[in-house]
């Protein structure tokens, strides 16, 4: 892998650690030490550096840049951020926008499977912006610019950096991260939809008229199944945190700590 800088330097890099679940990766730039050629592993040390590039040299020219990583919980919906990118292979694109809405889960956006709650912007997002930088106001990082929805305009989303900072030691050490499982199946319930369930007289049972997340199914030998839950069963607070919806509870699934309790109502 060749990681390339805004001012036309190229360096030679390894990939430390990949995640599916959250379309993130960890690169390490090799460094030259003036023992060893560079400090990567073994298979990687006979792959001739012209086609990667050199590794960096700290004694050499300046030093590496670094970005400031900010805290992507403190965004609020109207805030001004900058995409940074490539855009179609225009290097170094910046576009501005504002944070239109956050906590968008993988469904919404269009890539479901995805352990990502998104930030939704109006910035300029194209093909090639995908890994830059999304930054706030102040220059600092906060989100990870990954994806666009094709059949529309001014709708890009961006991963939150603090996503990325809770992988980053994980991936960092060649590690897979763990991720939240929990074993069911959901639909959004509303009070209209309860009332047109429960009008049909040949219905197997009455829905409660709220907002919630109905589960639609319940996967065997699962923490749901342990826990008791049940088709049909209707849930409105996850953690203690109001749910409106099915999207509402799988963003607080998906955000919960492995291996520590979790009470549904």
């Amino acid at each position: 892998v060749t990681v390339t800088l805004t001012d036309g330097r190229r360096f030679r890099a390894e990939v430390r650690g990949t995640d599916e679940l959250t379309d993130l990766a960890v690169l390490q730039i090799a460094v030259k030490d003036h023992t060893q050629t560079a400090r990567l592993h073994p298979q990687h040390q006979q792959q001739p550096e012209e086609n990667f590039g050199p590794a960096w040299d700290p004694k050499e020219g300046p030093p590496l840049p670094v970005a400031q990583l900010g805290d992507s919980e403190e965004l609020e919906v109207g805030d001004w951020v900058i995409a940074v990118g490539n855009p179609v292979g225009l290097d170094n694109t910046v576009t501005m926008g504002i944070v239109s809405s956050l906590k968008r889960s993988a469904e919404e956006v269009g890539i479901g499977g995805k352990k990502v709650s998104f930030i939704q912007t109006d910035a300029a997002i194209n093909p090639g912006n995908s890994g830059g930088p999304l930054v706030n106001d102040a220059g600092e990082v906060v989100g990870i610019n990954t994806c666009i929805r094709a059949n529309a305009e001014g709708i890009g989303f961006a991963i939150p950096v603090n996503k990325a900072k809770s992988i980053l030691p994980v991936l960092a050490a060649g590690r897979r991260p763990n991720h939240g499982f929990v074993g069911i199946l959901m639909t959004t319930l509303t009070p209209d939809s309860a009332r047109q369930h429960n009008a049909d007289p040949n219905t197997p049972v009455l829905l409660p008229e709220v907002h919630g997340a109905m589960v639609g199914g319940v996967l065997p030998r699962t923490p749901a199944a342990e826990g008791g839950l049940r088709i049909f069963d209707v849930v409105v607070s996850i953690g203690g945190n109001k749910v409106r919806d099915a999207n509402d509870a799988k963003v607080m699934f998906d955000e919960s700590p492995v291996g520590e309790p979790l009470e549904v109502r």
